[in-house]
């Protein structure tokens, strides 16, 4: 019963039969294993394993996006979700790599999406892949162009029309290409979309939207160039100062310079957005040209035997020997070169992703990450020694306490106990003001040093101090405040000027 089923889901689409006077003759299955060398066998299995590379460069990205700090890695929801429509896209390769499915459903019929579900998961990540590639470039486009050409800041109503476009496109159109067309495997190990409304499905909408990509980048570098030429022309001398607007002219005043200073800073810090989407957008061209190309060669041999018979006749008279024949199999099929350059491009978005949109300091974030996490839990006691080896890093201090006995460092006697030290009554000289500077330290040999650092000084008022509006008042001199040349002498130890005060108000 459940071969009946199977049966009854076969996709004939995916046959390559072809009528030859009153006889219907089949290609065996797998197609490519007799019209291409055994070579291409290995050539689309080295393209899977750099698609495993790339799709590893791809969750890389990710998850440096979703755990390290944005100030490491930059991250921007169109640079995610771009990352995350090229690993759907080597997905598709990955997955029969991983499966090594039987292409197979009998000796003429390939397996189909309802045969085989290593067919349809592949299948299905390969269109969904390429449809997210091409949407989230072309919105990666428009915004850049918005930027630029219309100087619009993107904001958040951008950022939730591009989620629901960018994702409800693609699944629209997987959608539509898996009822109307199906998938199978016509070339190679991974499954295909069949010709049966392939066009109207999936070829032409992805196309026009690549179009539409390739138009819009193009205008904007076109203004690029217009800005950079009036800006060569612009010799006001209102621009040599600043690069940016002044700030009674809005963003639509600003001279030829003022634009291409800012144009030219938007393009430093998109350059690498702008090579992206132009290599994205390149592979799916080539792609799609070269599937639809190989796509209508077999159609055309379908229903056209003549195309056909030199080959088969070739075959037939070498015993099914395909060595001597391959040359009269090129209107079956695309030169292996541009199958290869084709599955290889493909296979290689990811990695072009990892070094445009990656940076060195997620490197270096993962490696404080890394680094940081088993010392976080691992809390070290700070003792009292450990403030007095701060302490005789501090170039400041007079008297560098041991840490062992409490002795200086040049094992003197043991210093008096450091306390708080009290403000001195003012003590009155004759002739000489009263002096808050020197609070003199007693040591252990009976020297006095002086307390630069026990009193804080006070702000005054100006005098002659106009900030509000009141009358002058009446200034009276003081030499001793202004450290003018006394009128009077002083006594031998009132000549002592404190060098830390001099410049004191």
């Amino acid at each position: 019963m459940k071969q009946l089923l199977l049966t009854l889901h076969v996709v004939v689409e995916g046959r390559l039969c072809s009528e030859i006077g009153e006889l219907n003759c089949c290609l065996p299955c797998p197609m490519t294993d007799w019209a291409y060398p055994d070579s291409f066998q290995t050539m689309g299995t080295a393209a899977n394993w750099v698609a495993v590379a790339s799709t590893i460069c791809c969750v890389f990205l990710l998850i440096s996006w979703a755990v390290l700090p944005v100030d490491k890695t930059y991250r921007h929801y169109l640079s995610i979700s771009l990352t995350v429509a090229v690993m759907f896209m080597n997905l598709g390769f990955v997955i029969p790599l991983a499966g090594n499915p039987d292409q197979c459903f009998d000796d003429i019929t390939p397996h189909s999406m309802h045969t085989a579900p290593i067919c349809a998961a592949s299948g299905f990540f390969l269109i969904m892949g390429g449809w997210g590639g091409v949407l989230w470039v072309f919105l990666r486009a428009v915004s850049l162009h918005l930027q630029i050409c219309w100087q619009l800041v993107v904001g958040r109503n951008f950022m939730w029309f591009s989620q629901v476009a960018g994702w409800g496109i693609p699944v629209l159109g997987v959608t539509l290409a898996f009822v109307f067309s199906g998938v199978s495997f016509r070339f190679g190990e991974t499954c295909h979309i069949n010709h049966k409304n392939s066009l109207a499905d999936l070829w032409i909408p992805l196309l026009v939207f690549a179009g539409l990509t390739i138009i819009i980048q193009f205008a904007t570098f076109g203004y690029c160039i217009k800005v950079y030429l009036a800006s060569l022309s612009d010799n006001s001398a209102s621009t040599e100062g600043s690069g940016m607007p002044s700030y009674t002219n809005s963003i639509r005043t600003m001279t030829p310079k003022q634009a291409y200073r800012r144009v030219r800073r938007v393009i430093a810090l998109q350059w690498r957005g702008i090579t992206i989407v132009l290599i994205i957008i390149a592979d799916v061209i080539f792609f799609s040209v070269v599937f639809v190309f190989q796509d209508n060669t077999i159609e055309t041999v379908k229903q056209n035997s003549n195309l056909v018979r030199p080959w088969a006749g070739c075959l037939i008279t070498n015993g099914g020997n395909k060595v001597p024949c391959l040359d009269q199999a090129s209107m079956l099929r695309v030169n292996m070169p541009t199958v290869g350059a084709v599955l290889f491009l493909l296979g290689m978005n990811g990695i072009w992703l990892l070094l445009l949109l990656g940076r060195w300091s997620m490197a270096t974030g993962w490696l404080d990450m890394c680094t940081s996490v088993p010392n976080r839990n691992k809390r070290e006691f700070v003792s009292v020694d450990a403030r007095l080896d701060d302490l005789k890093k501090d170039t400041r201090s007079y008297e560098m306490l041991s840490r062992d006995t409490g002795k200086t460092m040049d094992d003197s006697v043991t210093p008096s106990v450091v306390t708080p030290i009290s403000p001195t009554h003012a003590r009155t000289l004759a002739g000489s003001p009263v002096n808050h500077d020197y609070i003199h330290m007693p040591n252990s040999d009976g020297r006095r040093t002086p307390d630069y650092f026990g009193n804080t000084a006070r702000y005054h008022t100006p005098a002659r101090s106009f900030s509000s509006p009141r009358p002058p008042q009446t200034v009276h001199w003081d030499a001793r405040e202004t450290y003018a040349r006394p009128t009077s002498p002083y006594s031998q130890q009132d000549r002592y000027v404190n060098p830390l005060g001099m410049n004191r108000i």
